[in-house]
């Protein structure tokens, strides 16, 4: 009885609790996303450094991946990784991660920063003609509704030159 009842909740406690599904079609249980994740972070973070130094892209992704590898690495359990990273299932991120591998490989493609210092791109200002080669989108009017509760919205709200007055209606004590 001493050993059942002080062995048992050690056991059970060295047991991680296993994922059975993930509740979403199409997507599958990894029983060791930690460790999958883990290697597409690594992976990203090496694959990113072919992207400039300087570019905000790169940036991005290194920020962002560096945070959830730290997660990974100091997380055992797939549902303190989910929970502390707050993005969605372990599978979710391997997705993700994949995407952003094959994102990485398209940006060096596209070159995205290579475009010279000389290239000059044409502006086109609102009342100036829409050239022939881009579409031509006007959307059309908006419901009579949207006006209503624009201008219901708008009475409420204080015009620039006018002080703001408090919502609850109390007036405001002076105190000398």
């Amino acid at each position: 009885m001493f050993l059942r009842r002080f062995a048992r909740p050690s056991s059970l406690m060295m047991m991680a609790k296993v994922k059975e599904t993930t509740g979403i079609v199409g997507l599958e249980v990894v029983p060791n996303a930690r460790e999958v994740l883990i290697g597409l972070y690594d992976k990203t973070l090496k694959e990113i450094q072919r992207v400039p130094e300087d570019e905000g892209y790169r940036k991005a992704v290194e920020s962002f991946t560096r945070h959830r590898l730290k997660v990974c690495k100091k997380e055992e359990d797939w549902e303190a990784i989910e929970k502390r990273l707050g993005c969605g299932q372990v599978e979710e991120l391997i997705e993700e991660a994949q995407d952003e591998l094959k994102l990485i490989d398209k940006m060096i493609e596209w070159d995205p920063w290579g475009v010279p210092d000389e290239y000059e791109c044409e502006v086109v200002e609102n009342d100036a003609p829409v050239p022939k080669h881009v579409p031509l989108h006007r959307p059309g009017p908006l419901p009579e509704e949207f006006y209503k509760t624009l201008e219901a919205a708008m009475a409420g709200t204080p015009k620039k030159d006018e002080p703001a007055i408090p919502s609850s209606g109390s007036q405001s004590h002076h105190v000398l």
